[in-house]
C-alpha cells in the first residue's frame, strides 16, 4: 500500500515538473524572437530525447543528452570561433533543460510502469483469491474445491449420500455464433438463476466455465434423487424455451447434465468428482 502511494506521489510531481519545465521552454523560445528557429530545434531535439527515453530507457535517454550536449557545445564553440558571436544564456539554457527533460520523462514513466505492475499484480490475486463469479453472483470452482472437501469428509463421516451434477449448454458455439454477446450473457444468468430454483438451499450451485458456460451442483442426496432435480431443471428450460421468453434468444435452449454420486473408493478429490460427472455427462445425448 505505501508503495504503491509513493508511485502515485512521483507520477504526480514528475507530471507537474514536465509540465512546468515545458512552460519555461515556452517563455524562453517566445522571448528571443531573433533566435526563433535555433530554439525551436534545440526545443524539438529535447522532446525527441523524451520520447526515446519515455520508450526505452534512462541510459539510453542520457546518453543521447550527452550526444546532444557534445553537438550544441561544438555548435557554440563554432559560433564564437568562427564567427565571433557572443556566447549567450541560450546555449546554456539548453544544456541543462535537455537533460532535466529526460529525466523527469523517465521518473514519470517509471513511476507509470511501477503502477501498471502493481495493478496486474492486484487483478492476478483478485482473480486468484475470488471465490465468487462477478457477472452470475455464483460460486467459482475455487470455492467448490473448498467446499467439496468438506462435503465430502462429510459424506464419508456420516453416511450422507452426496452427488454432483455438471451441468452446461448442448452446442453453445453454434448458438454464440447466430447470437449476440447480450442475449448469450442474458441466457447465462437465465439457466443460472433456473438451475437455483431447481435445488434445495441446503444444496450447493457453481459455475465452472463462463467460457463454454458449465455449471456444477452439490447436492445431498442419491443418484435417484438427484434425478429427480436433473427432470425438473429440463422442464424449467423447456418451460423458457416456449414461454414468455421464447422470443428473446430466437434460439432452443438444450442442457447436457452426468451426474455421479461420491464414493469413497474412486473418488478421492474435488477434482476427481468433477472428472466422474463430465464421463457421465458424455452419455447424456
Amino acid at each position: 500500500m505505501m508503495k504503491r502511494h509513493q508511485s502515485n506521489l512521483v507520477s504526480d510531481i514528475a507530471f507537474l515538473l514536465l509540465f512546468v519545465i515545458c512552460f519555461i521552454c515556452i517563455v524562453f523560445v517566445a522571448g528571443k524572437p531573433d533566435q526563433y528557429i535555433q530554439n525551436i530545434i534545440f526545443l524539438n531535439i529535447s522532446f525527441m530525447l523524451a520520447i526515446v527515453t519515455y520508450f526505452t530507457s534512462l541510459t539510453a535517454g542520457l546518453v543521447l543528452s550527452i550526444v546532444f550536449i557534445f553537438g550544441s557545445g561544438t555548435f557554440t564553440l563554432y559560433q564564437s570561433v568562427v564567427q565571433g558571436s557572443m556566447v549567450g544564456d541560450e546555449s546554456y539554457f539548453w544544456l541543462i533543460m535537455a537533460p532535466a527533460i529526460t529525466f523527469v520523462t523517465w521518473l514519470l514513466t517509471r513511476a507509470n510502469k511501477q503502477l501498471q505492475e502493481e495493478k496486474e499484480q492486484l487483478l492476478k490475486s483478485n482473480t486468484s483469491l475470488a471465490t465468487m463469479d462477478e457477472n452470475t453472483n455464483l460460486k467459482n470452482s475455487l470455492s467448490f474445491q473448498r467446499d467439496a472437501a468438506v462435503f465430502m469428509a462429510l459424506s464419508t463421516r456420516y453416511e450422507i449420500p452426496l452427488t454432483l451434477l455438471i451441468i452446461n449448454v448442448r452446442h453453445w458455439d453454434e448458438i454464440r455464433r447466430m447470437t449476440s454477446e447480450e442475449d448469450m450473457t442474458a441466457a447465462m444468468n437465465d439457466v443460472s438463476i433456473l438451475s437455483q430454483t431447481s435445488i434445495r438451499t441446503n444444496d450447493s450451485l457453481y459455475i465452472f466455465d463462463k467460457e463454454n458456460p458449465t455449471w456444477g451442483m452439490i447436492l445431498f442426496t442419491d443418484r435417484e434423487g438427484a434425478n429427480i432435480v436433473i427432470e425438473r431443471l429440463k422442464e424449467k428450460v423447456i418451460d423458457l424455451n416456449v414461454g414468455d421468453k421464447a422470443d428473446k434468444y430466437r434460439i432452443e435452449l438444450n442442457l447436457r447434465v452426468g451426474a455421479v454420486e461420491y464414493q469413497t473408493e474412486s473418488i478421492a478429490t474435488p477434482l476427481d468428482f468433477i472428472v466422474e460427472a463430465r464421463k457421465q455427462m458424455e452419455y447424456d445425448v
